[in-house]
């Protein structure tokens, strides 16, 4: 598979076995900025855009013209991106498999809603050992069972309160012979200071704190989106930004019981205000878009258009060309 994010972009340090959140590091890296920009103005069709365009949008973020090539070369080797070329201009479209990909963290973020449905009071306990001699694969498992939403209760226990997917189910299946037992089981709460609730295994005050944070930097946003005083490069960063930062909820609060978390869990808020930046600044960031290709490219630019998190709620799905 096509990996497109970093999980240190999410637990860096010791985050990802540790589950504690150190202090969150702004900005991504080029390479996920421009993946996440291109995503969000050629889908479904893959639409191509002149490296030049991509250059230019880059520059609008602070990525400098040499930087912004090297950040185009890499993803094309990483099988992120693919070329087309006429004369002397090159442009890119992300590869199927990337698209792919995207698309479907997009559904996750589109289905990532206030609420959890309603819970069987289940925990899947995934239990492994792996020798020491094979640690690479060890923190390749760990890796993984964070992006599907895990986290360690224990060393070597890690829970979760959605069941297996068949995908998570095949990938596990695949590790080699007694590394690994799988369980759906309940939690029996002991009358003593030595239980833990397996929801203790998140590092809840972190993850509301970067809720907060994240509804304090952009409901400040909102009034001007509404006014529509954002336009042009500024609507497309905000947009660009504002999903970047969002991403990341999903694999932190991998829809935990509402009924077991603190009061005034503010993962609600959090999505209202992703939804009122992202999708309000969809047309005008869309408008600029197509300007800046526009500049490179000859004919109208159709299949450039900005998707929203509601159009992927109602169901809008990607066409798979």
């Amino acid at each position: 598979m096509v990996s497109l994010f970093d999980i240190e972009g999410i637990f860096p340090g010791d985050g990802v076995e540790s589950g504690r959140l150190p202090r969150r590091q702004s900005g991504s890296s080029p390479q996920e900025l421009t993946a996440i920009l291109i995503a969000d103005y050629t889908f479904p069709a893959r639409a191509w855009l002149p490296s030049a365009a991509i250059v230019a949008l880059l520059g609008e973020f602070g990525v400098t013209v040499g930087a912004a090539r090297t950040t185009i070369s890499r993803l094309a080797r990483r099988g992120v991106l693919e070329s087309s070329r006429q004369g002397r201009y090159s442009s890119y479209r992300l590869t199927k498999e990337a698209a792919a990909n995207l698309w479907s963290g997009g559904g996750s973020i589109a289905a990532f809603t206030a609420h959890s449905d309603s819970w069987d009071g289940f925990w899947t306990l995934i239990a492994f050992s792996i020798p020491e001699e094979h640690s690479t694969r060890r923190r390749a498992l760990r890796t993984e069972l964070r992006w599907r939403g895990c986290a360690p209760l224990y060393d070597g226990v890690w829970v979760s309160p959605q069941p297996l997917t068949p995908r998570g189910r095949a990938e596990l299946s695949a590790l080699p012979l007694g590394m690994i037992s799988v369980f759906r089981a309940q939690h029996l709460e002991l009358e003593t200071g030595a239980d833990r609730n397996p929801v203790e295994a998140w590092d809840l005050r972190g993850i509301a704190d970067q809720y907060n944070a994240f509804i304090r930097r952009w409901s400040r946003l909102v009034p001007r989106i509404a006014a529509g005083s954002v336009t042009g490069a500024a609507a497309v960063r905000a947009r660009t930004e504002v999903m970047d930062a969002y991403r990341r909820f999903p694999v932190l609060d991998p829809l935990l019981p509402i009924d077991l978390l603190p009061p005034g869990w503010p993962r609600a808020r959090a999505r209202e205000v992703c939804v009122a930046v992202y999708d309000g600044l969809a047309q005008p960031a869309e408008e600029h878009v197509r300007a800046v290709v526009a500049r490179f490219a000859d004919g109208p630019q159709r299949d450039i258009r900005a998707h929203t998190i509601a159009g992927m709620s109602a169901g809008i799905s990607h066409s798979h060309p």
